[in-house]
């Protein structure tokens, strides 16, 4: 396309269009195609992270002293949020395992939960949303069995419900500091909206703030306690459904589900048994129908591991559950165990949101040495939607 100097046709196609460029040769000016970033074509709408399982393993040697008392992986957590700082998501949605837990001592409990508190509150005041997830280790405890020579078994109970609701309320959900962080206001949130006591889903315990939802704007995310009060290793499968199909009314287009526990385990090794939902492998399946019926992508930590799967392929499903509980504590697999490198990484994978519905994750990670963090792994979560 060629017209002389001042053109005013050709000005104004520079003003309107994206991509184009004017070039004076020779007195003339020339109007010049340049390919167009993929970011301005189709920008990212809505971001988000996520991440679980910081608590240290109170027997571990290598402890430094400080965090053998907030029994946290300090180091490795404050590198995470600079990191997660820097890329600037919307918000950080925390799978579980943030504390040792496992009490009912409240003063050891609030100990442990101020101290993550502390460190996550950076990422409020630079722009990021903080949702945590309950996890085993916040909601149960060790009771003893009657065989003095066997281990604690491990159940939730309402002191650790109440435990979290006391200390982790406040940010499920503040609606006012998500719309100031965020400039987008979220809808259909009600602190009522919960798994009801006495329902299908065998729930004894208000689990209000324990397994919730809500919407930004076409978005639905939605948090279940995997651990609830006489139903441990369970989901609300009723619950998720109506609410996913709520949503869906609604008109949402995309649904995010946060767990701890995963629905099938990562089985790094041969030998390893159920530790997630799939210990009850009827009420797992059951489950994870109601992800592959809404093509929702499932969130969850519990093995301390990054792993993507799509675990239905098989018979035609490709909902995707992706296991971020790399954020500190201990290894899953030990040295030797795994094939795949990144079985003894630090991960944490962001999400973004595209304006035509393509959602994209990107997984970071650094090594046990305190190598660099590099790119682990992308996945197109879903393409573009269609019209």
């Amino acid at each position: 396309m060629k017209s002389g100097v001042g053109n005013k046709s050709a000005l104004a196609l520079l003003r309107r269009t994206v991509g184009w460029a004017l070039v004076l040769v020779s007195g003339t000016v020339w109007a010049a195609r340049f390919p167009t970033p993929s970011g301005l074509r189709d920008p990212v709408v809505f971001s988000f992270c996520t991440v679980g399982d910081s608590r240290a393993d109170a027997k571990d040697p290598a402890l430094p002293a400080q965090d053998r008392i907030w029994l946290q992986n300090t180091k490795v957590l404050s590198r995470l949020i600079r990191e997660m700082q820097a890329q600037k998501p919307n918000a950080l949605f925390f799978n579980g395992d943030m504390i040792v837990g496992y009490s009912t001592n409240a003063h050891l409990l609030n100990r442990q939960y101020a101290y993550w508190r502390g460190m996550m509150s950076a990422l409020l005041q630079t722009g990021t949303y903080l949702i945590p997830v309950p996890g085993n280790h916040e909601v149960q405890i060790k009771l003893p069995t009657d065989d003095p020579e066997e281990d604690p078994i491990k159940v939730a109970q309402r002191e650790g419900e109440e435990a979290w609701r006391d200390n982790m309320g406040d940010l499920i959900l503040d609606t006012n500091l998500w719309t100031s962080l965020i400039g987008l206001v979220p809808t259909a949130w009600d602190t009522n909206h919960a798994p009801p006591v006495g329902g299908p889903d065998a729930i004894r315990s208000d689990q209000r703030q324990l397994s919730f939802s809500f919407d930004c704007q076409t978005l639905h995310f939605a948090v279940i306690n995997t651990d609830p009060y006489g139903n441990d290793s369970h989901a609300p499968v009723s619950w998720l459904r109506e609410d996913l199909a709520q949503a869906k009314a609604r008109g949402c287009c995309h649904f995010f589900v946060f767990g701890h526990k995963m629905a099938f385990t990562y089985r790094y090794k041969t030998d390893l048994k159920a530790k997630g939902l799939d210990a009850f492998p009827q009420e797992s399946l059951a489950f994870w129908r109601v992800i592959q019926d809404f093509d929702a992508t499932y969130f969850c930590g519990h093995e301390h591991i990054y792993h993507a799967m799509q675990p239905q392929t098989s018979v035609g499903h490709g909902a995707w559950q992706i296991i971020v509980g790399s954020g500190g504590s201990p290894f899953e697999a030990k040295p030797g165990e795994s094939a795949d490198s990144k079985d003894r990484l630090y991960v944490w994978a962001k999400i973004e949101v595209h304006r035509s519905g393509r959602v994209r994750l990107d997984a970071y990670g650094f090594d046990e040495h305190w190598g660099p963090t590099h790119l682990v792994q992308s996945i197109e979560l879903h393409g573009p939607m269609k019209d």
